[in-house]
């Protein structure tokens, strides 16, 4: 049966967030391919969404090779791509849909990935009008929703974020987080980029929370990408953290066993070693989130010198929203709605208060924004 019609791809749709982002799309109307290395793991996933009878898509089989995903991609307007760690596994993606002509669209929490793209594929995807836009994903496209909100104030030039969720975690979300926390990770200071330590916890105070919170800068944050260079922006540092402090208290014990035992190793060994710890740590696929337990704040501080401005965006189901994100991408870019092209945060694509609306209308989010 011909796919010539389809013109989304969602590449990994048969993994935990690919079924989400299916189900959204779906719920937008909007028909797709639900793409992957197995054919007959995508049909039986796919069946699992109740979302999806009755709606136009179909299943393709296609080898994780770039002459392949090009012969896919071609035709196509967007490529969404759930297929990670990214930073080991997404170059045969971004190379093909820049070849295909398609729009590029990521659910990375890895700021390593993030800083190659844009260093190595911005311009390019620019020069070909098509947009370049990893992370459109609760983590991190919410704290840049946030931050658009702050920078509205005038004066704001330092932006403090922090992401707290009580969701679990998808297997390969595990693995991500693993390897981008013991990879070099970076926050802005004084408008250049400054590493963070390895293996260094920090105590954090979330609004809504009478107890203090131990956080990470979990691969450093998004924020400190999007706006490096940013003439707004002269300060900028994300932490993140687990409402399961238990939880939290064991990812950080693995890093410091991974500081006192790897940190001297190969980086090919140490990115093995972190893949396996993941698949170790987290070994089935969660359920879909339950709005009523799994809940989610993101808090940005703004500073001037004399302005300030605190946004806080409350909500559920973290993963669900990252296919909100996605699935309302997809529909501005069929749509002709870009606001931005090249290397670009889902906030300077599609627009900060646009997101947030979307995300709203669906009863994940509501927020609001006090000036201090």
């Amino acid at each position: 049966m011909s796919t010539d019609q389809y013109q989304v791809v969602v590449y990994g749709a048969s993994g935990y967030t690919g079924k989400l982002i299916a189900w959204k799309l779906a719920t937008a109307g909007i028909p797709f391919i639900a793409a992957g290395r197995d054919q007959a793991r995508l049909e039986a996933q796919m069946a699992l969404v109740p979302e999806l009878e009755g709606h136009d898509y179909r299943c393709v089989g296609v080898r994780h090779e770039h002459a392949d995903l090009l012969s896919l991609f071609t035709g196509r307007k967007v490529v969404i791509n759930v297929v990670g760690p990214f930073m080991q596994l997404g170059l045969p993606v971004v190379q093909a849909a820049l070849e295909a002509g398609a729009h590029y669209l990521d659910t990375t929490g890895e700021q390593d990935w993030m800083l190659l793209l844009k260093r190595e594929f911005g311009e390019k995807f620019r020069q070909r009008d098509l947009l370049l836009c990893p992370a459109n994903s609760y983590m991190w496209a919410e704290g840049v929703l946030a931050a658009e909100l702050a920078l509205e104030t005038p004066g704001i030039d330092t932006l403090e974020t922090v992401y707290l969720a009580d969701s679990q975690v998808s297997v390969a979300s595990t693995m991500s987080f693993l390897r981008m926390c013991t990879n070099p990770q970076y926050r802005i200071q004084d408008r250049a980029l400054v590493e963070w330590p390895y293996a260094t916890a920090y105590t954090v105070n979330v609004p809504g929370e009478h107890a203090a919170i131990m956080a990470l800068p979990w691969s450093g944050g998004g924020e400190p990408v999007w706006y490096e260079g940013d003439e707004r922006v002269r300060h900028a540092r994300t932490l993140v953290s687990f409402k399961n402090q238990e939880a939290f208290q064991a990812v950080f014990g693995m890093l410091q066993k991974f500081e006192a035992e790897c940190r001297q190793l190969p980086h090919e060994e140490r990115e093995r070693i972190t893949n396996d710890w993941g698949k170790g740590m987290t070994t089935v696929e969660p359920p879909r989130e339950n709005p009523g337990v799994n809940r989610c704040v993101l808090s940005c501080f703004g500073r001037g010198n004399t302005a300030s401005v605190s946004v806080v965006l409350r909500g559920n189901s973290p993963y669900a929203q990252t296919g909100v994100f996605n699935a309302e991408a997809a529909r501005r870019l069929l749509a002709g709605k870009l606001k931005a092209t090249g290397f670009a945060s889902p906030a300077a694509a599609f627009g900060a208060r646009e997101l947030i609306g979307a995300q709203a209308e669906q009863g994940y989010l509501a927020w609001n924004v006090t000036q201090r």
